[in-house]
């Protein structure tokens, strides 16, 4: 039977049930093994236990009692976390610059462990240089694998395994990334780098890691994450919070969409109202439906009784009368234009032919006695007295003949004139009757159209009427409808509520648990007079440590995370628990806290791994401070390394 320590955590229930049916930790590691090449001896060959393991980082002073030495740090405890990660499925084990060096001092260097998964024997290699085969096999020979060729498989099926152990794929889904396994690796071995003053933050981008969490670039997405690994966010509750909130937005919508129809209805009936000629009085109630459409049906009867016989003129023969009219006015038009041309050509003709029956009339006198054109000397005088330049006298006859013609030119085209304005005149009085007529004809058609689309306004109005009469009923029964489907969406959705305050319930009491152990832990480190809890608040979680006031230092800090992760390393002694019972904390003695502090720290993991026959968790500290006495010596010790000389580092070598 296991060997209880009913005082580990006083007499308050906390109500932590481990599972006790189970011999040892459901994942912990077993043996870390790192060697130089393939088939050399491993220059580091490391066994770890379920329950507490130390990993002390000693100075000069602790072994020698010399005042001067070599400090504890450098010597690869951080490594040695991180090449644990690393065998856990993390991408990297290091920094670029540090992993290039190990690269180069180990060109064919590889690190493997041993991790009991539900008690399989998981063997793992991974490569420290350029060599890319990664090993994760069930139930394999490590040392056969690292001289041998085992074929490469990457850490999927170390993953997969892992995560098949400690989650549903529901559960994985809810996780941010959906990287349910790496995300919670990042947790329970948190960063140096990040210190222990920040509940959630995990990883630091120096470390080089290339964890997924890196993607989570907000506090919400990490505790949300947080949330899901301790169970105070299951799939079925989130598949809850979003039925409801699917539900909450067909609520506002419908709710929206009653009050449209509500407003549409109260719009048409006041139109209604205004158009009938009745009182919106008249209008309210159950039967304000009924009165809508009967005076609607009575208006429309006395638009519709109006027949064509009571002075409907059909325009169609007007129309077509108007279109005659309108083409003999366009003719008479082009008509007029082309005489008022002909005139304009006729009068300059006449001018110019004027012009030269004068210029003939001249010429004749000039013929009678013409003088030489070069001398200006009368012909006859030169030819009396013999001029050599003329000698041959103009035709009179023929000049005075061509005048003649012109003349009687000019008095036919005089006559063709008057005619032509005779014409242009009889054409205006024919253009200006047919353009009366027109406009006449045009304004019957403007006024036998303006009377048969009164009647038709008239009808259409009153058939308007009759269907926004039908329309204000219809969006009564839509407002009714509306209306009906939000008063079972509210109940439905207080059913869902009722059924979310369920979950919110056991979230509290979860919190309440785990409030709970984290108090006593803080007694336990801190002492019976502190006090501790944690709630989870619209702005994150929150770590209250209560001592003589509520104290919020780096050191405080540092206590409240230690005893955070040391209420998660408790809760994943459970059965089913998402948490797997495995936690490294790197360096944990931060800013100033109280060696005191530190070594209670030790002393509670150590009662708590007592409480059991067998550990069913697995705790890794690595420490510069040197831990209590008692501890200092196996099987808690499980490595002691040095920041000097070079074989007592980690890896056994500078770099």
């Amino acid at each position: 039977m296991p060997r209880r320590r009913d005082d580990l955590f006083g007499n308050a229930n906390t109500s932590w049930t481990p599972d006790e049916t189970r011999s040892e930790p459901r994942l912990w590691i077993r043996r870390l093994a790192i060697w130089p090449e393939p088939g050399a001896a491993p220059i580091r060959d490391i066994s770890f236990r379920p329950g507490l393991n130390i990993v002390w980082s000693r100075g000069v002073r602790e072994t020698t009692g010399e005042q001067d030495g070599v400090i504890g740090h450098g010597s690869g405890k951080t490594l040695l976390c991180r090449l644990i990660r690393y065998c856990m499925g993390e991408r990297r084990f290091a920094p670029d610059d540090q992993r290039a060096l190990i690269g180069v001092k180990f060109l064919e260097g590889n690190v493997g462990a041993e991790i009991m998964l539900d008690g399989t024997c998981w063997t793992i290699l991974r490569p420290l240089g350029h060599r890319q085969r990664h090993v994760a096999v069930p139930n394999g020979d490590l040392d056969a694998i690292v001289v041998g060729e085992h074929s490469h498989t990457g850490m999927g099926p170390f993953i997969t395994a892992v995560e098949s152990a400690f989650f549903t794929p529901e559960s994985i889904a809810l996780v941010p990334g959906k990287y349910g396994w790496l995300t919670e690796l990042a947790w329970l071995t948190r960063d140096q780098e990040c210190g222990f003053n920040r509940v959630l933050d995990w990883r630091d981008p120096s470390s080089g890691s290339e964890s997924p969490v890196g993607n989570l670039r907000t506090e919400e997405a990490k505790l949300f994450a947080l949330r899901v690994f301790l169970k105070a966010m299951t799939p079925e509750e989130r598949a809850l919070d979003d039925e409801i909130k699917e539900m909450e937005t067909e609520r506002d919508r419908t709710k929206q969409e009653a009050g449209h129809r509500m407003w549409e209805a109260e719009q048409t009936k006041k139109r209604l109202a205004n158009e009938l000629g009745l009182n919106e009085e008249d209008l309210q109630g159950p039967l304000a439906v009924d009165a809508s459409k009967q005076a609607a049906r009575r208006q429309f009867a006395e638009v519709a009784s109006v027949s064509s016989s009571s002075g409907h003129v059909d325009p169609a023969p007007i129309r077509e009368e108007l279109s005659k009219a309108q083409t003999e006015e366009r003719t008479l038009g082009e008509r007029l234009a082309e005489m008022r041309a002909r005139i304009d050509e006729k009068d300059r003709n006449v001018s110019r032919m004027e012009k030269e029956v004068f210029g003939l009339a001249l010429s004749t006198n000039e013929e009678e006695t013409p003088a030489c054109p070069i001398c200006e000397v009368p012909i006859d005088r030169a030819l009396a007295e013999g001029c050599k330049l003329s000698h041959k006298l103009v035709d009179l006859e023929s000049i005075r003949e061509k005048r003649e013609n012109h003349r009687k030119a000019l008095s036919d085209e005089k006559l063709s004139l008057t005619t032509l304005r005779e014409d242009l005149f009889q054409t205006e009085q024919k253009y200006n009757q047919a353009r009366t007529r027109t406009t006449e004809l045009d304004r019957q058609l403007k006024a036998v159209e303006q009377t048969r689309d009164g009647q038709a306004d008239a009808w259409y109005q009153a058939r308007r009427m009759v269907d926004d009469a039908a329309r204000y009923e219809q969006l009564l029964e839509a407002h009714t409808s509306a209306s009906n489907s939000l008063e079972a969406l509210n109940r439905r959705l207080e059913e869902k509520r009722e059924q979310m305050a369920l979950f919110r319930e056991r979230q509290r009491q979860l919190f309440t648990k785990i409030s709970g152990i984290f108090d006593h832990i803080v007694q336990q480190l801190v002492g019976s007079d502190a006090t501790g809890s944690v709630r989870l608040t619209g702005n994150g979680l929150e770590l209250k440590l209560h001592f003589g006031g509520d104290r919020s230092t780096p050191g405080t800090n540092c206590i409240k995370i230690l005893a955070f992760d040391l209420t998660a390393l408790c809760l994943s002694t459970e059965k089913n628990a998402q948490i797997a019972p495995f936690l490294i904390h790197d360096s944990p003695r931060e800013a100033d806290l109280d060696l005191e502090v530190y070594h209670r720290h030790f002393r509670f993991v150590r009662g708590l791994q007592e409480r059991f026959a067998q550990p069913l968790f697995q705790y890794i500290v690595t420490t510069t401070t040197p831990p209590p006495s008692e501890l200092m010596n196996e099987p808690s010790m499980r490595q002691m390394l040095c920041g000097a000389p070079a074989g007592e580092r980690l890896l056994c070598t500078d770099l």
